[in-house]
Formats: structure tokens, C-alpha cells, sequence
């Protein structure tokens, strides 16, 4: 029995009344297979979805708990060289990217003059020395004197003693000596006379002595001289004001001479009254003699002479300093390195004349070597020191550095700027300030230098306690 076969399906299509054709049998079909996409396509789609969820969710694990800029730099705290005398370079021992040792001679400057100097404080020196040994000796010399004139007053004392027991023997004789004293009269009257005559020469250089004196204290206390010159001043007035003691002495001595004459011939014409005037005129004389020894025993002599001494002793000790000084200067003319490091920059050239404190060169630390990196306020909330911090290199793509933070500057760079904000104005326009954060690098590879200057990122792991 046949089976009826069906009959195809109809389709009646009917186009617009402006005239459109029908469509097509595909594309009637066609969004039919849009609404079926591929199976790996689907399978395609979902990798890179989970991968992107996958890379997402730990970006944004890092980034929630790091805190990135690129504003950073590798810096270093670089030395500039100076000079401390003003002078002619001449030598230059180093160049621009040399490395240098700390204590290397770089830079030797001319020192003919510096040599000079030092060879004339050690002559000047040297002078000073033996003026002070013999100022020293000087004083030796005074109290020898003094102690050898003390000893001849002592004498003296006595001799005046035993000589009023004489004048008790010499009554008897007093009659024959009556001559004798009438010749010694007139001679004591001479040599009174003489004392005399001394007196006002003696008087007048003790008044000059005095003003000069007087005159010196006052510019001492105004600063126009040296306290030594007071000193010696103070001296020469004591030893003038001795010489006019002595010259009064000397009359006294003169009139008691007159009165020993006269006291002998008045014992030549009584025995009685002769010894009484003998005995009389020996103790004026023991009298002279002790103020001779009085005048010996005076300590102006040895003190003058020992503050001499001093002031010279004290000028040797400012020449020492002066000696110093020269010495200090020419070592001055050999400049060394005070790091080891690299020099980075040379300003000089030979013959050039420096200056005190003029830049020579700047040298750059091989070790030290830091990063400073600037945040922004906003995100130093969480910062604190010895926090880990992964770095970025622009010089060395895919190389990984590690580090931590170092310090935490206390202030924002705008706070030691020229002109730094004036918040508290008026016209105040609020901007997010950046503080220098200092990292350390932790064992940066040896074939991967870190150079002064590099740009760099660095992210700051926040979580780290």
C-alpha cells in the first residue's frame, strides 16, 4: 500500500503596495542562526572572562593594599667639593666619571705662597723662643741680684752696728782727730751738695713716670693697647720712683755724713759730748743701712722682670697658633675626597682661580644610594617606616626591586620652596600636597646600578604592620 506522500508546505509572501519584493529564504532564516553561536566561541567567551576576573580581583587586591607613584627618583646625598683658600689650581688628578677613594688627593692648588708663610711663622717662632728664654734668664738674673744686694745690706746692718761700739773707743782720740773732722766736714757738705743737686732730676723723671703711667692705664682700658704694655709701664714707674727714693736717700745719707763730721769735731772738744755725737751718728747709719736693705728686699724688681718674661712667653704662644695656621693653609693646597664615589661633575680647570668656598667638583656615593619617591597626602595615611616597597626601574624593564621605607619627610616639598603657601589668605585654592618619602633599596643587584637621577615607581605595601 503506498504511503501519500505530504505535500510541501506553502508560502505566500506578500509584498508591500510601494512595490517591494519579498525577502529571501535566507534571509528569512538568518537571525534563526544568529540566536545559535558556536560552542567555542561560548567556551572562548568564558576563558576570558574567568581570566579577566582572576587578574582583576588581584590588581585590585594589590592596589587596595599598595600605594603607587611614578613621581619618584633615585637620589643619593652627593658631596660638593670645595676650597677653603683663596689660590691657583695646579693640578687636577681626576675627571668627570672617575671613581675616586676616600683620601684621594683630586685636586692640588699652587703653594709657593702657603710654603712662604709657613717658613716665616716657624722663623718668627723659632725668634720668639730664645727672646723668652733670655726674659726667663733675665728673672734668674734679678733675684740673684736682688738676694746678693740683700745679703750686702745685712752687711751693712751690721757693719753700722759695730761702729757705735767703735765710737765708744774713739772718744779718746777725739781731740787728735779734730782736724781730720773739720776735712770732713767740708767734704760731707760737698757731697750733700751733690745728693742734693740729684734730687730734682730724679723728682722729675718719677713725675714723667707717673703720667705715663697714668696715660697708659686709660688707653688700656679704652682697647688701643696691650695690658703687657701696662705692665712694663707699671715697672718703669717702680724703678723710677726707687731712683728718686735713692737720690732722697742719698741726702739724707749726705746730711747724716755732715753730722757725723760735725759730731766728731764736737767730740774733739769734749770727750763726753764727742762720744754721745759718735754713737748718735752710727745709728743714723744702721738706720741708712736698713733702708738700704729695705730697698734691696723689694719685690717691684723680680715681679717687673717676671711679667716681662710672661709677655714674652705669651707672644710665643700666639706665634704658635700663627705657626698652626701656616700649616693648616698649606695643607689646604691638597684637596682630597671625602667619600668613595664617582665624581659627577669637575668645574675647575687648571690656573683657574678659586675662592673660598667655591664648588671645584661634586662627587657622587657609590653606596647610600636611596630613593625618593613623593606621595601624595592622600596617600600617606597608612604609610609608617620599615614598610616593604616593590619598585619599578624605567632603565630596567621586568627587573623586580625590593626595598622599604626609610623615612617620612616632615614637611610637604612646598614648605621649603621660596614662596611657600600662604593657606591662611584669602585667595587660598586648595591643592593636594606631595611629601617626600626616602626608601632604601634591600641588596639591589650588582649588574643592575641604581644611578642618581633614574626615574622609578614605587608601591608601598600599606598591609605591612
Amino acid at each position: 500500500m503506498e504511503t501519500p506522500t505530504e505535500a510541501p508546505r506553502q508560502r505566500t509572501v506578500v509584498g508591500d503596495s510601494r512595490g517591494t519584493p519579498p525577502p529571501s529564504d535566507a534571509a528569512i532564516d538568518a537571525p534563526a542562526k544568529r540566536r545559535r553561536p558556536p560552542l567555542l566561541v561560548l567556551v572562548i567567551g568564558g576563558i576570558v572572562v574567568i581570566a579577566a576576573l582572576i587578574f582583576g580581583i588581584r590588581y585590585l587586591a594589590y592596589a587596595t593594599s599598595h600605594q603607587t607613584t611614578d613621581d619618584a627618583r633615585v637620589d643619593a646625598d652627593v658631596v660638593t667639593v670645595t676650597s677653603k683658600i683663596q689660590e691657583r689650581v695646579a693640578q687636577i688628578l681626576v675627571d668627570t666619571n672617575q671613581p675616586v677613594h676616600k683620601g684621594q688627593v683630586i685636586v692640588r692648588l699652587d703653594d709657593t705662597d702657603e710654603t712662604a708663610g709657613l717658613q716665616a711663622a716657624q722663623a718668627a717662632l723659632t725668634a720668639q723662643r730664645a727672646t723668652a728664654q733670655a726674659a726667663q734668664a733675665n728673672v734668674e738674673l734679678t733675684r740673684a741680684q736682688v738676694a746678693a744686694q740683700s745679703t750686702q745690706g745685712s752687711g751693712g746692718v751690721v757693719a753700722a752696728q759695730s761702729g757705735i761700739a767703735n765710737a765708744q773707743a774713739q772718744t779718746q782720740s777725739a781731740q787728735q782727730q779734730a782736724g781730720a773732722a773739720r776735712a770732713a766736714i767740708a767734704q760731707a757738705q760737698a757731697e750733700q751738695r751733690v745728693a742734693q743737686s740729684q734730687v730734682p732730676a730724679a723728682q722729675a723723671a718719677l713725675q714723667r713716670a707717673n703720667a705715663d703711667l697714668a696715660r697708659y692705664t686709660v688707653l688700656v682700658r679704652t682697647g688701643d693697647i696691650a695690658s703687657q704694655q701696662l705692665d712694663a709701664q707699671r715697672a718703669a714707674q717702680a724703678q723710677a720712683q726707687s731712683q728718686y727714693q735713692s737720690a732722697v736717700d742719698n741726702v739724707g745719707a749726705a746730711e747724716t755724713a755732715v753730722a757725723q763730721a760735725q759730731a766728731r769735731f764736737a767730740a774733739a772738744l769734749a770727750a763726753i759730748n764727742a762720744a754721745s755725737a759718735g754713737i748718735g751718728a752710727q745709728q743714723g747709719q744702721l738706720e741708712t743701712a736698713q733702708g738700704k736693705l729695705g730697698e734691696a728686699d723689694s719685690p717691684y724688681r723680680v715681679a717687673a722682670t717676671q711679667a716681662q718674661a710672661q709677655a714674652q712667653f705669651a707672644q710665643t704662644g700666639s706665634l704658635q697658633a700663627q705657626l698652626k695656621a701656616a700649616q693648616d693653609k698649606l695643607g689646604y693646597t691638597v684637596i682630597r675626597s671625602p667619600i668613595d664615589g664617582v665624581v659627577g661633575e669637575k668645574n675647575v680647570e687648571i690656573a683657574a682661580a678659586v675662592a673660598p668656598g667655591q664648588s671645584l667638583m661634586t662627587l657622587v656615593p657609590d653606596r647610600g644610594i636611596y630613593i625618593t619617591a613623593q606621595y601624595k597626602e592622600t596617600q600617606l595615611g597608612n604609610v609608617k617606616v620599615g614598610q616593604s616597597v616593590d619598585i619599578k626601574v624605567d632603565a630596567y624593564k621586568g627587573v623586580a626591586f625590593h626595598g622599604h621605607v626609610s623615612a617620612i619627610a616632615p614637611a610637604s616639598q612646598n614648605t621649603f620652596s621660596l614662596v611657600p603657601a600662604q593657606n591662611a589668605t584669602g585667595n587660598f585654592v586648595k591643592v593636594t600636597q606631595r611629601i617626600p618619602v626616602r626608601i632604601v633599596v634591600d641588596d639591589p643587584p650588582a649588574d643592575r646600578p641604581l644611578r642618581v637621577g633614574m626615574s622609578v615607581e614605587t608601591s608601598i605595601a600599606t598591609s605591612d604592620k
